[in-house]
């Protein structure tokens, strides 16, 4: 129990402490923003590497069908134990990280859906002297990042592997960290999202994570893996 009761605190704090910094040094559209941006514009507002190959299909097709085919393996190998005894065991394991993986992807489109905030690629206007930003783009839906969150999403594994598993919870704390952070990072080479974009992505992912995760244990079952809580509903 006290265990856990630490776990949940640092994870207070990481994600207060993390908030402060977001919102204070990485306001959207921000000086960070604009300077980490500045070197794949150009003198006209414009972003040369939009259509580029590497990033706009390698990255933004190719590499998020192949992070999609993970979740879907999760989902197939979730419905076989209902019908494989071999499975089974592992039924909870598979819903968990696929529903909670899910549930992060969906949060983070939702808000994309409802934001006021545009993509870089719609926010330059040219000018005499090259461009300007144009920050009142009524265009939005770009916030936060919904591409990057298909990598940070794998960070569920972490809450699901950490107690019986750590080093495999490690795994998936530290490719859904590198994967979503470059991700994020090969769209704004392109101009379709600023970093704060993308960090706030990453936020809200683990947030939803560790609301999950301690929803599990509040409901009784404080002595157990949240697989365990999931059995009784999955």
């Amino acid at each position: 129990m006290y265990e856990q009761q630490r776990f949940f605190l640092i994870q207070v704090c990481i994600l207060l402490i993390s908030f402060c910094v977001l919102w204070a040094f990485f306001p959207v559209g921000g000086s960070i923003d604009l300077a980490l941006i500045h070197p794949w514009i150009n003198e006209t507002g414009q972003f040369p590497l939009k259509n580029d190959w590497f990033l706009a299909k390698l990255n933004h097709s190719y590499v998020k069908t192949m992070i999609i085919g993970v979740y879907s393996l999760f989902f197939l190998c979730w419905l076989a134990s209902f019908k494989m005894e071999q499975l089974k065991p592992r039924r909870t394991e598979f819903g968990y990280f696929f529903w909670v993986s899910m549930l992060c992807t969906i949060s983070i489109g939702v808000l994309k859906s409802h934001s006021a905030h545009a993509c870089p690629w719609s926010m330059t206007l040219p000018s005499a002297e090259g461009f300007y930003w144009y920050f009142h783009s009524a265009q939005g839906h770009c916030f936060p990042g919904g591409h990057a969150s298909a990598g940070f999403a794998l960070m569920t594994g972490y809450f699901v592997y950490r107690q019986k598993q750590p080093v495999r919870a490690v795994f998936f704390l530290i490719s859904g960290l590198i994967l979503g952070f470059l991700m994020g990072w090969a769209q704004m080479m392109r101009g379709a999202h600023f970093l704060s974009h993308n960090l706030w992505t990453g936020w809200v992912t683990w947030l939803i994570n560790c609301v999950v995760y301690a929803v599990m244990f509040k409901t009784g079952y404080t002595g157990a893996a949240p697989a365990t809580f999931m059995k009784k509903i999955l």
